[in-house]
């Protein structure tokens, strides 16, 4: 037994070490799949921390890069295209019609030139589904028979140009609207896994956090430019407010800037011409071209009909289109124009015109912002007209009141006139009628003097009888001259008196001012020399031809004219019987000269002059420096009041005191009044 039981023993101890093995077996196959396990684990977490640290390197991108693209969409493209395994990629934008590559990465040389335009994707091509909504195209094999027949264009370039076979594209969406896409490409046959199409999608919404943070960016940019040119064009409008090319070129230069335009002008109204009255060019040529050409407001241009009919034209290809405008787009070669009309009242006044090299209509956004301006243009040359309008109203109240001084002066004159009219119409008949009897019985008296010296000489006196009334009759004789002389110079003071309380007498009308001072020289000078013989002086004329006609009174004219021409007669005469000079010759010039709305008249004399005193007074009624019983000092007082009161013009004096004295007359042509003078 014991031997049976040592033999049995051992076999029944290999029998239980059996399931031993088998545990162990299996322990070892568990640990190795747990250590595959932990390889994946491990390189799927490698991948996730390579895709997380990606995604924060973009959006580190995206943070220190605000608005621009290019860093931020080169980034995402070559993480894309590295994490998944691929090429080459493609970052695409889209414009509702065709697709823009606008970055690449490692993309051969050859397929970017081909890129360059816009491409149109067929429907069944990676571009044209995602456009048509798929969530994503994943193409294995582009080179499959089936698929390369069908796919168009833009795929069998990418065959043969960049050397292609499996794509993998994903649209880059804000809400419904397509923004773009993002395409990644490898050479060989090789679908992309769902992890590396995730990835790709999670590449495509950062693209358009990007660019909806480079939109809102640039617009924010656009709308503080936009604000900061109005407010400039503001101050413009604040500053030179009746400036109005100012204005207009500073509209016109803030526009091109804004809208990034080769020229923006802005052309006015008048009549049935659109003139440049603002403009910004790149080139000075262009500029100066607008300005020399003149625009014919028709149907035959876009400018012309914008203004004719109000709307906006926006074209794009400015060559397709059917406008005669051909003068300026040869000349300044752009493609592309937006003119937006400045209305007032619903009429056009003008148009802002803005051109560019590139074809394409200008955006909506452009279009905003030009019309604002134009909105700003209208404001301006509104402000310019109603200013214009006011000055005009201003100078016309300030004539009118200028008007009504005057006729208050001539009313305030005629008034004084009228009551020195009536104080001599009675002096006239209180003193005139005994003045009159005064002359009269001196001369009788004198006459009865001599017959009552005849008389007593018949009574036969004695020698001193007849020698005592001969001296008696001769002083009475003498006596009673002397009152007759002294009643005729009192008898001419009334005279005058009258004379002077008389305006406007006579007609007022047009008279040929030369023909005036012509008369006038010739009375004075036959009057003084029928008055003394013997007087002699030399007369000069410096007639001006287009002196012409005035509105006056030619007889208060002529009145005034004779006073002066007289004056100077005699001053002239003075100084050569003063100087006892034999020599000198008494010259008196008359001279008449065209000054436009005014006509000046002057009477110069070689006497002595006047001097400072005598020049101060010497338009005062009674002034004067003749001697006693020469003159009455009504002359000058009686020249002034015809001149500038009744005629409204002007009377002033030039002289040097021992040389010559000048009275220069200057009278309005129409009714009016003569407020300067500039003397030469």
């Amino acid at each position: 037994m014991r031997q049976r039981g040592g033999i049995e023993q051992p076999i029944k101890g290999r029998r239980a070490n059996r399931p031993k093995a088998r545990k162990l077996s299996t322990a070892a196959s568990s640990i190795a799949d747990l250590q595959k396990q932990v390889g994946t684990l491990t390189r799927e977490l490698k991948e996730a921390n390579e895709r997380q640290t990606a995604t924060a390197n973009v959006l580190q991108v995206i943070n220190s890069s605000p608005g621009d693209l290019v860093p931020v969409f080169d980034a995402m493209l070559d993480k894309a295209t590295r994490l998944s395994e691929a090429a080459f990629g493609i970052l695409w934008t889209y414009d509702g019609e065709r697709f823009q590559a606008v970055a690449f990465h490692n993309v051969p040389a050859g397929y970017v030139e081909f890129l360059r335009e816009p491409q149109l994707a067929s429907p069944v091509a990676p571009l044209g589904r995602v456009a048509r909504g798929e969530a994503f195209a994943h193409v294995p094999d582009l080179a499959a028979e089936e698929y390369r027949e069908r796919a168009g264009l833009l795929v069998r370039q990418g065959l043969s140009l960049g050397g292609f076979r499996t794509v993998l594209a994903v649209p880059m969406r804000k809400d419904a609207s397509l923004l773009g896409a993002i395409t990644i490409y490898r050479r060989e046959v090789q679908p992309f896994s769902d992890k590396q199409i995730v990835l790709l999608q999670n590449f495509a919404a950062q693209a358009v956090i990007a660019m909806e943070n480079a939109r809102l960016l640039n617009e924010l940019r656009q709308t503080l430019l936009q604000q900061t040119a109005t407010t400039d064009v503001l101050k413009v409008i604040s500053r030179s407010a009746f400036d109005l090319d100012t204005v207009m070129c500073t509209l016109a230069g803030s526009a091109r800037d804004l809208c990034g335009s080769k020229t923006a002008v802005l052309f006015l109204r008048d009549g049935e011409t659109l003139f440049c009255r603002g403009a910004s060019a790149v080139k000075r040529a262009d500029e100066e071209f607008m300005r020399a050409n003149p625009v014919e407001l028709n149907n035959n241009s876009h400018i012309g009909r914008a203004v004719l009919t109000g709307t906006i034209a926006n074209v794009g290809d400015i060559v397709n289109s059917n406008t005669k405008l051909r003068k300026f787009q040869q000349a300044m070669g752009f493609r592309s124009l937006l003119a937006v009309p400045l209305m007032r009242e619903g009429q056009g006044i003008g148009v802002f015109a803005l051109t560019r090299d590139e074809l394409g209509a200008f955006s909506q956004r452009q279009v905003d912002l030009v019309q604002g301006f134009a909105d700003q243009a209208v404001i301006a040359i509104e402000n310019v007209r109603l200013f214009d309008e006011v000055q005009a109203r201003t100078r016309e109240l300030a004539k009118s009141l200028d008007d009504l001084r005057t006729a208050q002066d001539r009313l305030i004159q005629t008034e004084k006139l009228a009551s020195l009219g009536q104080l001599t119409a009675g002096i006239a008949h209180e003193i005139k009628n005994p003045l009159n009897f005064v002359n009269n019985f001196s001369a009788i008296s004198a006459e009865l003097t001599d017959e009552l010296k005849d008389v007593l000489i018949q009574e036969g006196l004695t020698d001193n009888g007849r020698r005592e009334v001969d001296e008696l009759t001769g002083l009475l004789k003498e006596n009673l001259n002397k009152v007759v002389l002294h009643g005729k110079r009192a008898d001419s003071i009334v005279k005058n008196m009258l004379l002077h309380s008389r305006e406007g007498s006579g007609e007022r009308r047009s008279a040929d001012i030369n023909a005036l001072v012509e008369e006038s020289l010739n009375l004075a000078y036959h009057g003084a020399r029928a008055e003394r013989p013997n007087f002699n002086i030399t007369l000069k004329h410096d007639l001006d031809p287009n002196a012409g006609a005035l509105d006056l009174y030619p007889q208060e004219i002529t009145r005034a004219l004779l006073n002066l021409i007289s004056n100077g007669f005699y001053a002239a005469l003075r100084r050569k019987v003063e100087s006892g000079d034999e020599s000198f010759e008494p010259v008196l010039t008359a001279a008449t000269r065209d000054l436009g709305v005014t006509v000046e008249i002057r009477i110069r004399d070689n006497g002595n002059g006047i001097s400072p005193d005598v020049r101060a007074k010497m338009f005062n009624p009674f002034f004067t420096t003749k001697p006693t019983g020469e003159g009455t000092g009504l002359g000058l007082s009686m020249t002034h009041d015809i001149v500038v009161k009744q005629h409204g013009g002007r009377i002033d004096v030039e002289t040097e005191p021992g040389a010559f004295a000048e009275f220069i007359i200057t009278l309005p042509r129409d009714n009016g009044t003569v407020t300067s003078r500039k003397l030469e």
